[in-house]
């Protein structure tokens, strides 16, 4: 799986996002791409500290670790996985300020590419530098290939 850490996925994912425009058309799901560059800076913000989530309750918790590692392996998501309610986007958005604030949090994340400490994730528990790189890359790669890029 790439990284967003690794210098070459990291270029790729900013080349597919500036290859967006507000025309662009999802292949599945039903967000607009204005709403799903919102939706994507969701999970960088919780990494980089700057939202909180709900903790889940002990069975939910526990249900979440059972697919953790899905969430950074090789294998692709499948199409229209449910979002959890803390990430849905429904309101309308503007396709421009969302390319560009998703852009400069995806630039925040790259920087913090050495950092050695992070705070575990309030839904799945710690992870690894590996796989906090990998988790972005994944998450993003997968609303890219929604729309075609």
């Amino acid at each position: 799986m790439n990284s967003i850490f690794e210098q070459d996925a990291y270029n790729e994912i900013l080349d597919r996002i500036n290859s967006l425009s507000s025309e662009s058309k999802a292949q599945w799901g039903q967000m607009n791409v204005a709403q799903m560059l919102s939706h994507c800076k969701n999970p960088l913000m919780v990494a980089l500290g700057r939202k909180d989530l709900k903790k889940p309750n002990f069975l939910t918790k526990l249900l979440y670790k059972s697919f953790k590692s899905a969430m950074y392996n090789d294998k692709l998501w499948k199409k229209n996985l449910g979002t959890p309610k803390e990430y849905k986007v429904v309101a309308e958005k503007d396709f421009n300020s969302e390319k560009a604030a998703l852009l400069g949090l995806i630039d925040d994340f790259y920087e913090e590419r050495k950092r050695e400490v992070w705070e575990p994730h309030p839904v799945f528990g710690y992870f690894t530098y590996d796989q906090w790189g990998m988790l972005q890359y994944k998450h993003l790669d997968h609303h890219l290939r929604q729309f075609g890029v």
